[in-house]
């Protein structure tokens, strides 16, 4: 059986109940409103609810306990029952919601985990280099294409260690990689690196975000439902987030 917010329900049947006029009730009998004010009172700052049965027994004490000579209006009911019966059905419709709501915040965190190990795009993550490993690579959103880009990495100390100035780019996503080489011909150690791009395009220069190809290494979920995935190199994205995923 459905549970009301005590305080609405019961403010709401004493409200309909005295609307117009004031009801007689014989003595040792209580109206609809008084039971409801009562209740109200004893039940004030709980978590209670009323309940479908508590609402009925209400609302037939009410019709009972009327004046015959001057009776509350048919009106008055048929409000108190239709606003009861919407409250009733919005409260359902809101628990239905949630309910469904984590349920599918729940299958969509084991879902993602499905993407542990695969490769996505995620913006200014760190380029990672390792010993004998992969070069790092990325792109960068180019939506008016461009006159010039330039690209420089820096390393953890914030030393620019290699750059490159690329000539106009067509409109879309401009790849780049890196294969550890400094400006000075040499290997650079193992470690993250951060990649930066200074773009000019119709006349302006911009320094857009760097997108970083990340194996992703775990997925968790925060208190408010969002799922982000982990990637290596100790960066989060928002799963929403994600542009592009690849093997």
């Amino acid at each position: 059986m459905m549970t009301l917010s005590t305080n609405n329900s019961l403010n709401a049947a004493a409200a309909t109940a005295n609307a117009g006029s004031k009801i007689k009730a014989p003595a040792g009998l209580k109206t609809t409103a008084d039971a409801a004010n009562e209740a109200l009172m004893a039940k004030s700052g709980t978590s209670a609810g009323m309940g479908q049965k508590d609402f009925l027994t209400l609302f037939t004490t009410q019709l009972k306990c009327q004046d015959p000579l001057d009776p509350v209006k048919n009106e008055a009911f048929v409000a108190q029952l239709a606003q009861f019966s919407q409250l009733e059905a919005t409260t359902t419709m809101s628990e239905t919601l949630k309910a469904y709501v984590d349920s599918m915040s729940g299958e969509r965190m084991m879902s993602s985990t499905n993407m542990i190990g695969k490769t996505v795009a995620v913006p200014d993550a760190p380029a990672i280099i390792t010993a004998g490993g992969k070069p790092a690579q990325g792109f960068v959103s180019l939506p008016t294409g461009a006159e010039g880009v330039k690209l420089e990495v820096f390393n953890d100390k914030g030393q620019l260690v290699a750059n490159q100035i690329m000539g106009a780019q067509s409109i879309g996503d401009m790849p780049w990689v890196w294969d550890g080489t400094s400006d000075a011909g040499s290997q650079v150690p193992p470690g993250n690196y951060t990649v930066r791009a200074t773009v000019i395009s119709q006349g302006k220069t911009t320094k857009p975000s760097v997108n970083v190809l990340s194996t992703v290494t775990g997925v968790n979920q925060q208190a408010d439902k969002t799922v982000m995935l982990e990637v290596a190199g100790g960066k989060s994205v928002k799963l929403t987030d994600v542009q592009r995923i690849g093997s």
